[in-house]
């Protein structure tokens, strides 16, 4: 080659090696920026979780003899939902639907203090995979701990002369304060669950009654016991605050607030909406239009796959829920048409075998009650054993009929059962029908024969066997100790 080319050639490819390392360069300088940018872009999520309140027992959803200004404040700045529900009025199920998006029977945990599926990812792989911190602070009542990894998890902390121990303020605030990397965190109360705060001579007139219970107006404990309740509002309403003017001191607008509880204490146990139906407001500066309220249904399963959404994830097929991220942009669109529930009464605590099953849209509900007195004949075995404890469960709930159905735009709580009315024949047919489609897709252990009434229990009867006494129930004697391995369903993830 000539000399001079030589040059030529030799300096051509200095100055593409050069430029090409500096493409390269800036190439993952911008890839570095725009993760800076993606991870600015990410809003910390924040789920603040109060303990056994009814719905209707805040100001913004028209109680105004309770003190909920906290909740008040965040409805006045984001969004109120009306149709929020949980799939069940007790604790853990509830939660586990929160952390999972499932439903009770598909995630596994649908009995009061049992355990979640073992081979579930939760809330705490699916949002770390997308780049979160998974945070506890306060009561858990969830396990495994293999399907639970908390990045970091904070008990609740005992106060003097309080019913009740108190969210973990000071591990909060000190996180808010050097925390590096979007997070996900779970406020969670122990606060208005029993036991209440002990109010000196309470008064009926301070107290807001409904159709469900308004006959104990004149009931010197239930009084007593409500104003307690109504006290313990207002406490965990104080803890609510202090959060929100942490939020205000050390986070920036990108934070993404809801406020929920888990369960109506006046429904616990039940597929009631006073039980299923929940609080629930999200404020989300720039993002959601202050002071909005949405009609639209939406269900505890929804929570994960929106949070996921959020954060840029995708959804799978693997989760019972929906994002209803297009509801907090402002779109009146519909997410569910149907929100489901069930009930579970046998637990370690009780021994009254009565499951229910519940599906609702924005109108109908329908409600069976699979061990009622109408077919609990058709329930027995013919082994007194096992069939004391269907009479029980039956016997102890005498007054719920087998099938249930309300107009809940004329009957929003509940007491004109439409379930023999002809009128509605069709929609009762239609409900039903979707109800078994789901149940079969939630693999539960119920369908549409009468005459299938297990009893329950976890593999190895740890603490659930029905035929011992609890603190709560008494067996007679000549029933104790008779209920074998075999006369059980047993469910092997608990």
């Amino acid at each position: 080659m000539n000399k001079k080319y030589f040059v030529f050639f030799l300096l051509g490819t200095v100055a593409f090696v050069f430029t090409a390392c500096l493409t390269n360069k800036n190439k993952a300088l911008n890839e570095e920026a725009e993760k800076e940018i993606q991870r600015l872009n990410k809003p910390n999520m924040i789920f603040y979780l109060a303990d056994d309140q009814d719905v209707y027992d805040y100001g913004c959803y028209g109680n105004k003899k309770v003190k909920t200004t906290a909740v008040d404040r965040l409805a006045k700045e984001g969004m109120l939902f009306n149709n929020a529900f949980t799939a069940q009025a007790i604790c853990a199920p509830s939660r586990s639907q929160i952390f999972t998006g499932k439903y009770p029977l598909k995630n596994g945990c649908f009995a009061n203090h049992t355990a979640t599926r073992p081979n579930i990812e939760s809330v705490t792989i699916k949002m770390k995979n997308l780049g979160y911190e998974v945070v506890l602070a306060g009561k858990s009542h969830v396990k495994p701990s293999n399907v639970y990894q908390w990045d970091r998890e904070w008990e609740p902390v005992p106060k003097k002369n309080v019913p009740r121990d108190y969210i973990p303020l000071d591990s909060i605030e000190n996180y808010f304060k050097t925390s590096k990397k979007p997070f996900c965190m779970f406020i969670t109360s122990k606060y208005p669950h029993g036991k209440y705060f002990d109010v000196e001579n309470p008064n009926a007139e301070d107290l807001k009654f409904y159709p469900f219970n308004a006959h104990k107006k004149s009931s010197k404990s239930y009084i007593k016991s409500r104003a307690g309740y109504y006290r313990s509002i207002e406490e965990d309403n104080k803890q609510l605050e202090s959060v929100l003017n942490l939020i205000d001191i050390y986070l920036h607008d990108n934070t993404l607030f809801v406020y929920s509880a888990d369960h109506g204490v006046s429904g616990k146990f039940t597929v009631k909406d006073i039980g299923l139906k929940v609080p629930f407001v999200v404020r989300w500066p720039r993002v959601i239009n202050a002071g909005s309220i949405s009609d639209q249904l939406i269900h505890y399963t929804d929570v994960l796959p929106t949070f996921m959404d959020i954060a840029g994830g995708k959804v799978g097929t693997d989760m019972d829920g929906k994002s209803f991220l297009s509801i907090l942009k402002g779109e009146d669109i519909e997410i569910n048409k149907y929100v489901y529930g069930i009930r579970t009464n046998q637990n370690i605590l009780n021994s009254e075998v009565f499951p229910s099953r519940m599906i609702r849209d924005k109108q109908y509900k329908y409600i069976r009650n699979f061990n009622s007195l109408e077919v609990v004949e058709q329930n027995l075995t013919g082994k007194p054993n096992i069939d004391f404890f269907i009479k029980r469960g039956a016997m102890h709930f005498k007054n719920e009929p087998f099938e249930e159905l309300y107009d809940l735009q004329n009957d929003p709580f509940e007491q004109h059962n439409l379930a023999e009315n002809s009128d509605y024949k069709d929609v009762k047919e239609r409900l039903t029908k979707d109800m078994f489609t789901w149940m079969k897709d939630q693999g539960d252990f119920l369908n549409d024969q009468i005459g299938n009434m297990p009893l329950v229990t976890p593999k190895g009867n740890k603490g659930f066997k029905l035929d011992k006494d609890t603190p709560s129930r008494k067996i007679p004697d000549s029933i104790k100790n008779t209920l074998n391995s075999e006369d059980y369903l047993i469910i092997e993830h608990w």
